[in-house]
């Protein structure tokens, strides 16, 4: 069944949307009750195991969404990678672009800066981010979410592992690019300064949630897009590299919007 095209930031939900509701929340919901005893038990043998089931989880969540008629979209530049380690910069419309980017980067094993209050209370979520590496921020303590994102860098760069970073500091509701916020991002490149940088654009997740999943809109399109390593050297500035990965975003964005797409 064809789906209408969801511009209308006003548009009432429909009933395909409450019918796919249902079966998507439960395959969502069991998802995550399933993986949870699952990320524990594999977190006894190493934090390798751990991450290999969150990209699992991940993979499989994305798939739960097909259940809404979602369809992803995915550009990747060649140079992209599996199995290195990177620090992408993106745009943010969704907490569901998190196990978007975790299930298309499962090699990739990508980390993430999120409020401390996430990391209690939501299965398998809660517990990978307290114990899968990733940073957990105070947003009314700057010097402890600067010295949080710091060390999230140095393990990114240690480990081999990629962190992701989303300058904006908050989801656009409604898919606009807000303005990129530089202290966090400057704090994580300068902490992993090995790393090569991903401008990485989503565009449509906004939409997914435009009625906080109740009920879900059935056919959304959602598009990503992995551009081209910004490769890393001393003579570089963090700043240079900011603002050059919000024009390549900026530039996506209207590419994907522009009425001859």
């Amino acid at each position: 069944m064809p789906s209408e095209p969801l511009n209308d930031r006003d548009e009432k939900p429909r009933v395909i949307d409450w019918l796919v509701t249902i079966p998507f929340l439960i395959a969502f919901g069991g998802l995550l009750l399933i993986f949870d005893p699952i990320q524990r038990l594999a977190r006894l043998f190493g934090q390798r195991p751990q991450e290999i089931a969150v990209g699992i989880l991940q993979r499989l969540l994305i798939s739960a969404f097909g259940l809404s008629g979602m369809r992803l979209h995915v550009e990747r530049s060649p140079e992209v990678r599996p199995g290195t380690p990177y620090i992408l910069i993106s745009n943010h419309q969704s907490m569901l672009d998190v196990p978007i980017f975790g299930g298309l980067l499962l090699t990739n094993y990508p980390k993430y800066v999120s409020k401390r209050s996430l990391a209690k209370g939501i299965p398998s979520i809660s517990y990978n981010l307290r114990e899968g590496g990733n940073a957990l921020i105070d947003r009314g303590d700057r010097d402890q979410a600067q010295a949080e994102i710091r060390a999230l860098g140095e393990r990114a760069q240690a480990r081999s592992v990629s962190a992701v970073i989303y300058p904006e500091g908050t989801r656009s509701r409604d898919g606009e690019l807000g303005s990129f916020k530089p202290a966090g991002t400057i704090t994580l490149l300068e902490a992993a300064p090995q790393l090569d940088v991903i401008p990485t654009s989503i565009d449509g997740s906004w939409k997914l949630l435009r009625y906080n999943l109740l009920p879900v809109p059935f056919g959304v399109d959602v598009r990503v897009r992995f551009d081209d390593p910004i490769k890393r050297s001393a003579d570089l500035p963090a700043a240079e590299i900011l603002e050059a990965a919000h024009v390549q975003i900026a530039g996506q964005l209207a590419e994907w919007r522009s009425p001859e797409k």
